[in-house]
């Protein structure tokens, strides 16, 4: 009789034999449906969106992971990352991590390198769960089943009208919180504010986002404006999240009932570390996108969780929906209107909000998403579509 190590002919191999076979990346950019091309924040306008898509094959399965972020980011995985991923073991994705982290040590771990890492990570998680035929939800320490979600869009060069219209389809569709973008011209704000809370009534949440824009004492003076007149709740980076200090006073020195919120552009661990220590922010932050996938967010929901802090999900919904159930102390996901439009383009398994949260399908595999690349070929911009 023949040994077949346990496995039927066809069947998958068994976990712990599956090495990484392949991997291979893409990059797709999307642009902007705002006026003339463009969509604008506090400190920064752009005219399209740069999906980094990396997958990864093993045991005749693959996972797919993507980050938000230049072009350049899939050369990096390409050349520095794959061959390192090449012929390992897929069993542990926190201990392929550990060693990206160490690749990447002289490219420069935060920002770029982590975004890298960030994609390659998610990728080997849900491989991981599809070769052992579980939704990620359930390969993952869940504490949830769902992930409460907020609207969020309101760009700056939005007319009022645009404006009003895409927060109150929020609101009609369940989500009972909305944010709009605040803070490049500050003087607007109090029309585009009025306009917006006249326009959903005063039972959802509004939240703002000055994207760093402002100074501390403009920050202190627009953080009492905001919760006296429009019953703001959320003043997410009034200053710029590098402005430690800023952040720690605004919070001492605000309302009371607004929070001040910051992490999304934190890259490591200590990143976050610094924001806790500080005290600079009533409710945490983390993209999985960018602070190491999802090994980094389980690092950081621990944080949280030591901290007694809430932990919000920043963008990316069809990873941040597995994701953040593994988080203790969770919040919110950021349902954000760029980054839903393109993964409803690019993938096929999205998931829509249902009483203003999401809930992973648990009747499909790792994500549950499969790359449609018929839609997303005439948006490519790196890498060749797979045969």
């Amino acid at each position: 009789m023949a040994v077949t190590n346990g496995t039927e002919p066809g069947a998958r191999p068994p976990l712990d034999a599956c090495r990484i076979e392949a991997v291979d990346v893409h990059a797709f950019e999307l642009p902007t449906d705002g006026p003339d091309g463009r969509e604008q924040d506090g400190t920064l306008e752009w005219e399209s969106t740069t999906m980094v898509l990396c997958r990864v094959h093993a045991g005749g399965r693959t996972g797919i992971g993507y980050t938000y972020g230049d072009v350049s980011l899939a050369a990096f995985l390409s050349g520095t990352l794959a061959p390192l991923l090449e012929g390992r073991p897929v069993s542990s994705p926190p201990a392929l991590w550990e060693l990206m982290g160490r690749r990447i040590r002289n490219a420069g771990r935060p920002g770029a390198g982590a975004m890298a890492v960030s994609a390659a990570d998610i990728a080997l998680w849900d491989l991981k769960a599809r070769l052992l035929d579980l939704p990620l939800v359930h390969a993952l320490p869940a504490c949830h089943d769902r992930v409460p979600v907020y609207g969020s869009g309101g760009f700056t060069n939005y007319s009022l009208a645009r404006l009003t219209e895409q927060l109150t389809a929020w609101t009609e569709q369940g989500i009972p919180r909305v944010k709009l973008k605040t803070s490049r011209e500050p003087d607007r704000d109090p029309q585009r504010l009025t306009a917006v809370r006249r326009a959903i009534g005063p039972g959802p949440e509004l939240f703002t986002d000055a994207n760093g824009a402002l100074g501390r004492k403009e920050a202190l003076y627009w953080a009492h404006r905001f919760h006296d007149e429009w019953d703001v709740r959320w003043f997410e980076e009034p200053v710029s999240s590098a402005d430690i200090e800023g952040l720690r006073a605004l919070r001492r020195s605000g309302p009371p009932r607004l929070e001040i919120a910051a992490g999304e552009y934190a890259y490591t661990t200590r990143d976050f570390v610094n924001l806790v220590d500080a005290e600079a922010v009533d409710c945490l932050q983390a993209d999985v996108t960018r602070c190491g996938g999802i090994t980094g967010v389980l690092e950081v929901a621990g944080l949280a969780a030591a901290r007694h802090l809430d932990l919000s999900a920043h963008c990316a919904p069809a990873v941040s929906a597995h994701a953040f159930c593994a988080v203790r102390r969770l919040r919110h996901l950021e349902y954000f209107h760029d980054h839903v439009r393109f993964e409803r383009l690019v993938f096929d398994g999205t998931l829509p909000p249902v009483d203003g949260a999401l809930r992973p399908d648990t009747g499909r595999p790792g994500l549950g998403l499969e790359v449609r690349w018929a839609d997303a070929e005439p948006y490519r911009v790196h890498g060749q579509r797979p045969a």
